[in-house]
């Protein structure tokens, strides 16, 4: 089968329509009309419901939608691991990190691999927790960096480092009258919380720490990610909670940082993987991960 099909066949089952899909791809609608038919009578299946106006995918053809993109993804993964080892590198490692992650501990450690091993080539991109762990099992991902460990059968969670949790308030608020924030005075306030539904660890672990408070929060909005908490935060619409390397990475002058007073909560970031044997690159990646990990917490 042509992969030229697989293609033809992704455009259309997203964008179920075939003008759109034709202009997706860059060609005329005929010859993408013309590749569904041709593909429907090589699998010898219909994939389109064509009863109604609306174009459908049939049962198989949602099961190809996602068989088609597993093939696609796997294919260009081998392309790019092809044209990696032209470069001269000998190896990749395809690690992904979700929203809200401390930024600067994975810098470290993306830097430490350079410097150690240039000839891995290391690909990173940013994914959410349970496309995390999507990618891990269809061995799309060698290593995931979450905010939970909530892990199915055949991965493994291993928790890497923690960091305090920090409340973030607009820049003109009354509790920057305070160095440190008692957990019972920020919560007095409108707050902005991770969605429980995200699915990324971060809701989960927040919300532990506000049960220990005997203030119930007064929740004004849940997000999906730490960009749009940050941007109502710093448009006054309450408060927030994160991990406070994090936040100053990006710099904003809308928002100001407070640690949370007594011994402060923190978060626990997991590396996720999938269980059995490591690859040669991984078991120094790993190495280097508890090295940096623990000069961290010296």
């Amino acid at each position: 089968m042509e992969l030229r099909l697989l293609r033809y066949f992704l455009a259309v089952a997203e964008e179920l329509h075939l003008s759109r899909a034709a202009e997706r791809l860059g060609i005329e609608q005929s010859p993408v009309s013309r590749a569904m038919r041709d593909l429907e009578r090589l699998l010898d299946v219909q994939l389109f419901d064509r009863s109604s106006r609306q174009t459908k995918l049939t049962w198989a053809g949602q099961v190809l939608l996602v068989e088609c993109r597993r093939v696609l993804d796997t294919v260009e993964q081998a392309i790019k691991a092809t044209k990696a080892a032209a470069q001269g590198y000998q190896g990749t490692l395809r690690i992904a990190i979700c929203d809200s992650l401390a930024q600067p501990h994975i810098a470290t450690l993306l830097a430490r691999s350079r410097e150690d091993e240039p000839e891995l080539q290391i690909r990173v991109v940013e994914l959410p927790f349970s496309q995390q762990l999507k990618a891990l099992h269809s061995d799309l991902l060698d290593i995931g960096f979450a905010l939970s460990d909530a892990v199915n059968n055949g991965l493994v969670a291993e928790a890497v480092w923690t960091d305090p949790l920090s409340v973030i308030v607009p820049a003109r608020h009354p509790l920057l009258a305070h160095g440190h924030v008692k957990l019972d005075d920020a919560l007095k306030f409108p707050v902005v919380l991770c969605h429980p539904e995200a699915d990324s660890g971060c809701h989960h672990q927040i919300q532990t720490v506000l049960e220990t408070s005997a203030v119930a929060p007064k929740v004004v909005d849940y997000v999906t990610s730490l960009g749009v908490m940050l941007t109502l935060v710093g448009a006054g619409y309450g408060i927030g909670f994160a991990i406070a390397s994090q936040v100053q990475t990006l710099q904003r002058p809308d928002i100001s940082i407070r640690p949370l007073a007594g011994t402060p909560p923190k978060l626990s970031t997991y590396l996720l993987r999938r269980r059995g044997e490591l690859s040669e690159p991984m078991k120094r990646f790993m190495e280097r991960l508890r090295a940096v990990t623990a000069r961290a917490d010296e």
